[in-house]
């Protein structure tokens, strides 16, 4: 089965304008697809894989390369492995501002380091996540969505138990193979343990202190190894929205997985009737409404609020002078807590819901309304 993932108010505005659209993602999201549903819409394109040595060696001599093509569009997929083109490619674009290149990433701090340093003010990102529940087929429903996750492959495996070794196998993958080609040089085993350790911490409040001595590492080398799983897209780091109101907040920042079927296979969780069953499965939940509205609503700044008494709203959506409170809820009759109604107090908030699980929307006092996602993802003013 093939989806169109291919949206074009979204992208093709800034392809048509810009001399380089940079899709960035982890592994095996579909970007390549993705990009190729892209060029269909255009004639004269050429594709360069910096994964296949022969394409490698065509880009020996890349001043010459973008000169010998330089009527015609320039994709380049996996650039991470290709670093040095930056210089080259903001040297050509100045003087050929009619060619366009589209580069693909799955390594987001030395792409994002290097083409900022070079293509500032000729570069576009767009961040492609794994399948939002908008996206998915309708031959999946929420609870396969939900233990699968949301990565192509997964998602529309024939069954549970290919989807399963299907995310094994990218596990193994990544540690193994993908981490050493980004060039961190770390033993597999090493960071598969703190990964899985990290599963249990989902939706947790960071402790570097805790999993430095359970780990037997310095807290530098587990915040290294953090930010190496947040910036090649398999963690999210949720930063705690501070007011200036007088009480003592947690400052300390939340850690959620970015992809639910990568947290249930670390936790050997394999149907959906063991994750119900685990303790991983309310912030499981949260992980798919976090992402879902995160990489919907792209133009807002998000957070979480906790004050030291346990003050707390889940999500915190912040734009201009709107500040949206967001409760995540795993039951379909869900209740909220008296800290909950306190902190829409501190904050101020404009508007605050409920997402959870229900048939229907409703009010639930004080203009609280009880969500779906998916009402929620479709009604939203963003």
């Amino acid at each position: 089965m093939i989806i169109d993932r291919l949206l074009f108010k979204d992208i093709k505005p800034h392809f048509d304008n810009i001399p380089v659209t940079a899709i960035l993602g982890a592994r095996q999201v579909g970007k390549s697809t993705l990009a190729k549903q892209l060029l269909k819409k255009y004639p004269n394109v050429i594709y360069l894989d910096m994964e296949k040595r022969s394409d490698v060696q065509m880009l020996a001599e890349p001043e010459s390369f973008f000169a010998m093509n330089k009527s015609r569009i320039i994709c380049i997929d996996e650039i991470q492995f290709m670093p040095g083109l930056f210089p080259e490619m903001r040297s050509f674009i100045d003087d050929n501002p009619k060619t366009k290149f589209l580069i693909l990433g799955s390594s987001s701090p030395e792409l994002l380091r290097q083409s900022s340093e070079t293509l500032a003010g000729r570069i576009f990102y767009y961040e492609l996540s794994p399948f939002l529940l908008t996206e998915i087929p309708k031959e999946t429903d929420l609870r396969t969505y939900r233990l699968r996750g949301g990565f192509p492959l997964s998602l529309l495996a024939k069954d549970d138990k290919l989807s399963s070794l299907w995310l094994k196998n990218y596990v193994r993958t990544f540690l193994e193979r993908d981490l050493r080609l980004f060039g961190f040089n770390i033993p597999p085993e090493t960071i598969h343990r703190l990964w899985e350790m990290l599963a249990h911490y989902n939706g947790q409040v960071l402790n570097y202190s805790v999993l430095a001595n359970s780990m037997g590492l310095s807290q530098p080398t587990i915040k290294h190894y953090i930010d190496i799983l947040q910036n090649t897209y398999m963690l999210r780091i949720l930063r705690p929205y501070f007011t200036n109101i007088k009480k003592r907040l947690v400052k300390t920042p939340k850690l959620y997985f970015r992809d639910t079927g990568i947290l249930h296979s670390l936790l050997n969780l394999t149907s959906y009737e063991q994750v119900y069953g685990h303790p991983v499965f309310g912030s499981s939940w949260e992980i798919t409404v976090i992402e879902n509205i995160i990489n919907k609503f792209t133009d807002w700044k998000y957070f979480y609020y906790r004050t030291a008494k346990g003050v707390e709203i889940d999500l915190v959506m912040v734009k201009g002078n709107r500040i949206v409170g967001i409760e995540i809820k795993t039951s379909p009759t869900p209740d909220v807590s008296i800290g909950f109604w306190y902190a829409l107090e501190d904050l101020k908030v404009t508007e605050a819901f409920v997402i959870a699980p229900v048939k229907m929307a409703y009010p639930l006092k004080k203009n609280v309304m009880v969500n779906s996602l998916e009402y929620f993802i479709e009604s939203f003013s963003g």
